[in-house]
């Protein structure tokens, strides 16, 4: 994998926030990168091939994604989201979605002689190797989470006897370990960079021996939207992010942006979801989108701005992604 390339950020000021610059009237501050992952863009092109391929009804397990917007446009082309395997019929074709899923859902996939494809996003998929690494090594694994996330659920069943899970700072004082020599913490790969390490300095003061994970499981594109979101918005009055309220990294953003000096920031599915009256004050808004969102979300709250007296756009560029996931097996060959 191909490390995204930083770049410098050019924000230009404007009067009245502290800032240099002779730029005056309403604008906006567009974050690069924002939207599609590669590891998104590779779980909703796997749905859309294997409907091209096989024919709906296709079943995916949970939301392929986090986003209400591309659930709903697969729903309307002939795909089934369930819960649970159970709720497919035996012989059916059933996709796992990006977040992963433990060695148990694939059981009793098979069980019910599903024929299955597995979107689970490639990275998502190098911690599970790396849980099931370190159970195999007798550790205890200290996995920074949140409680009940589908991510959290697929990893820690692949070591169930091994891992914790840790839910933030304030839960660290709960966790008991069986040898403080063999300990090591792994993540969700679509948590707060920050948070993440203030939980890890946490574990640290309580472990002194803690070991880090191989490489980084926070995702890079997680990262370079909290980066972008982190030098725009002490420039911001406002800061928008389109996500839905399931999908982990979008509310992150949001909190992102209030910790790094926005005044305010609410996280929206769709431009109509904007009360205009937040724009009242503001001379800059801020705009990004989680790593689950099309990019035809953002164009729409663009052009709402746009309505509103905020024509100028400017974007927040900290890195660049060029990085691709190849379609799992069962459908390579298919892309064009």
């Amino acid at each position: 994998m191909s490390a995204p390339v930083p770049l410098n950020v050019g924000i230009t000021r404007s009067a009245g926030r502290g800032g240099v610059g002779t730029a005056t009237g309403k604008r906006v501050l567009l974050a690069e990168p924002r939207g599609y992952c590669a590891g998104v863009d590779r779980a909703v092109e796997t749905v859309e091939k294997a409907l091209e391929k096989h024919g709906a009804p296709i079943y995916v397990r949970k939301e392929i994604v986090h986003n209400r917007h591309v659930v709903e446009t697969l729903e309307d082309q002939g795909v089934i989201f369930v819960d649970e395997t159970d709720e497919v019929p035996e012989g059916s074709l059933l996709v796992f979605s990006a977040h992963g899923v433990s060695p148990a859902v694939h059981d009793a996939a098979a069980s019910r002689s599903l024929r299955t494809i597995d979107a689970t996003c490639p990275l998502v998929t190098k911690v599970h190797q790396e849980a099931k690494r370190f159970a195999r090594d007798d550790y205890d694994i200290l996995l920074i989470g949140h409680e009940g996330h589908e991510e959290v659920e697929g990893t820690a069943g692949e070591a169930p006897n091994h891992v914790q899970l840790v839910d933030g700072p304030d839960s660290v004082d709960r966790v008991t370990v069986r040898d403080e020599a063999k300990v090591i913490w792994l993540s969700q790969t679509t948590l707060s960079v920050d948070e993440t390490m203030q939980t890890v300095a946490r574990l640290r003061e309580k472990f002194p021996t803690l070991q880090d994970p191989p490489s980084d499981d926070i995702c890079y594109a997680t990262q370079n939207r909290q980066v972008a979101v982190k030098a725009m918005a002490p420039e911001c009055d406002l800061v928008i992010v389109v996500g839905s309220k399931n999908s982990s990294n979008s509310v992150r953003l949001v909190e992102v942006a209030l910790g790094a000096g926005a005044r305010a920031s609410y996280l929206v599915d769709y431009a109509r979801e904007i009360d205009t009256t937040w724009f009242d004050g503001c001379q800059t808004v801020g705009l990004t989108s989680g790593a689950s969102v099309p990019e035809v979300l953002v164009r729409g709250v663009i052009d709402l701005l746009a309505e509103h007296g905020f024509a100028d756009v400017q974007p927040v560029t900290t890195a660049n992604e060029t990085l691709v996931f190849s379609l799992p097996r069962e459908l390579r060959g298919s892309r064009t």
